[in-house]
């Protein structure tokens, strides 16, 4: 019987990670609050709240790896502090009874230094806000005595992804022919990951102990302007690159003065205003694994889009 591998959630990133792992004829279970997953013969699909330890022992057994996909209910430092830790801490604490290694995906927030090019051996000490939990998030998996693997990403792009900077906020305007209005400025080079790249290094991740208990990088390709990877989606779409402009940052800052969403997007200026690079070749090189070429990336995250109507 195929090696069986757990997916907490069925975002774009767990969707991704179950697809890819269905697709190398691996039994996948995929678990959710409200039974959600992909459509595959190989893909079982549970209704599970994995933030109660009580449920994750039977839908853990049995498992080589979980996939740990599930993020807060909003991006909002109040609500990662209060929902992230103790989701982690059950996950954690079942996948080490069932002796699997627990996988994450991870964001660049907790680097120290993001003014300078983040690599996998860089400083991760952020501090405050959405940062601090992210630091401490890591700290408590570099601490616990389960296996794990945390695989960095810059902002995500490709298919499934809707919600961020260059998901619903870019490629339906582009394909439009609408104007563009981003944040920061849109000509600061900045690292964006296209999911599937960090799905297949995740799992190439799970299923190599040697890489095991590290923070590796996802192959991410060289860092595009905003105004660049917008344009790289308009030749995909065979249309006319947009026209684009930018909210500064004292605009937005103003605005978070009255809406606690702003606020918190706020928060994260810092990557779009100035350079925000990662360095993935390291990880490439362990991994064994490449960044997709931009053209390809742009051509699948264009074709599902449309695809959506």
């Amino acid at each position: 019987m195929p090696e069986l591998y757990v997916v907490t959630g069925a975002g774009p990133v767990g969707w991704t990670v179950a697809e890819q792992l269905a697709g190398q004829g691996k039994r996948v279970r995929v678990l959710t609050r409200s039974g959600s997953g992909p459509d595959h013969a190989l893909i079982e699909r549970m209704s599970v709240d994995v933030a109660n330890p009580a449920l994750l022992e039977e839908a853990f057994a049995g498992a080589a790896a979980v996939f740990h996909c599930i993020h807060g209910s909003a991006y909002a430092a109040d609500a990662w502090r209060r929902e992230l830790p103790r989701a982690e801490e059950a996950v954690l604490a079942a996948a080490g009874e069932a002796g699997a290694v627990v996988v994450f995906p991870e964001s660049l927030y907790s680097y120290s230094r993001p003014d300078a090019v983040m690599a996998e051996d860089s400083p991760r000490e952020a501090q405050g806000g959405k940062r601090g939990v992210r630091t401490a998030l890591l700290k408590a998996r570099a601490a616990s005595p389960t296996n794990t693997v945390s695989v960095v990403a810059g902002d995500f792009f490709g298919p499934r992804v809707r919600n961020s900077h260059a998901g619903e906020r870019i490629v339906p305007a582009v394909l439009a022919g609408n104007r563009l209005l981003v944040i920061g400025s849109a000509d600061q080079p900045h690292s964006f990951t296209y999911v599937p790249d960090l799905a297949a290094a995740m799992i190439r991740a799970a299923q190599t102990p040697a890489l095991w208990n590290r923070v590796w990088h996802a192959p991410t390709g060289p860092a595009v302007t905003q105004r660049r990877l917008a344009a790289a989606f308009a030749e995909a779409g065979g249309v006319p690159a947009p026209k684009m402009g930018a909210v500064p940052g004292w605009a937005l800052r103003a605005m978070g003065l009255f809406s606690g969403g702003t606020r918190e997007l706020a928060e994260m200026l810092y990557q779009f205003e100035r350079p925000f690079v990662m360095d993935s070749h390291a990880s490439e090189d362990a991994l064994g694994l490449h960044p997709t070429p931009l053209p390809e990336a742009a051509a699948a995250t264009v074709a599902w889009w449309r695809a959506q109507g």
